[in-house]
């Protein structure tokens, strides 16, 4: 029943352990390092869709939004970031928003920032993650201020009222994204149920082919 209940609800597998210790019985969901040989297959796959991915930015992300591998493409978009924030583990969300990260790159901060607090949010609605909480609070802390806002996509009419775009200026030129999250279908170990694949797609023609000047390979 509890499994059950916990599928229909789309409660994360992590979750779905601690309602069954709680239940008094026993976890049924293991979670093992990504670099398991039981992960390897799956690891291959992720490296497989990233390297496919080029020349637009892709990466990976655990439940606590910590990158853990990232295609060619995106150390080009984090040329701008400060150092500090490079440091592995690198947190994405904190990357993006900090003021010495991305923040100042980005020409639509108000509304990209609004997007990832909102999905943060239903992470922290479903896991009432600690950590996640913690990081909640100081984004929230960061100033909403951006170098880049004079800049203004001239090909926004190609995609306002469909997705939430991510508009930011690499080497002084404005370019236009989508994303799309991946996660894997039918996973029955935690690590890999908390993976996510961030992809990152041109929302206009200017932003395909900056990138294909832009990338070396």
């Amino acid at each position: 029943m509890i499994l059950r209940l916990s599928e229909q609800l789309n409660i994360p597998l992590r979750e779905r352990n601690v309602l069954l210790v709680a239940s008094g019985y026993a976890p049924i969901f293991a979670e093992r390092q990504l670099d398991a040989p039981a992960l390897q297959q799956a690891r291959q796959a992720v490296d497989l869709v990233l390297s496919a991915h080029e020349p637009y930015p892709a990466l990976t992300i655990d439940r606590h939004w910590k990158m853990i591998t990232a295609n060619r493409v995106v150390p080009l978009m984090l040329a701008g970031a400060a150092s500090s924030l490079l440091v592995p583990p690198i947190n994405v969300l904190r990357l993006t928003l900090h003021p010495d990260g991305l923040a100042k790159q980005i020409a639509n901060l108000p509304v990209w920032r609004a997007h990832l607090l909102e999905r943060l949010t239903r992470q922290i609605d479903l896991t009432a993650d600690p950590v996640l909480i913690d990081l909640m609070s100081e984004l929230k802390s960061y100033p909403l201020t951006s170098r880049s806002q004079h800049f203004r996509s001239e090909e926004r009419g190609e995609y306002a009222g469909v997705v939430v775009p991510l508009e930011i200026v690499v080497e002084d030129r404005m370019l236009a994204f989508f994303s799309t999250t991946t996660v894997f279908g039918t996973p029955l170990d935690i690590t890999l149920s908390e993976l996510a694949l961030e992809s990152f797609f041109p929302a206009n023609a200017v932003t395909a082919e900056a990138l294909r000047k832009l990338s070396p390979f």
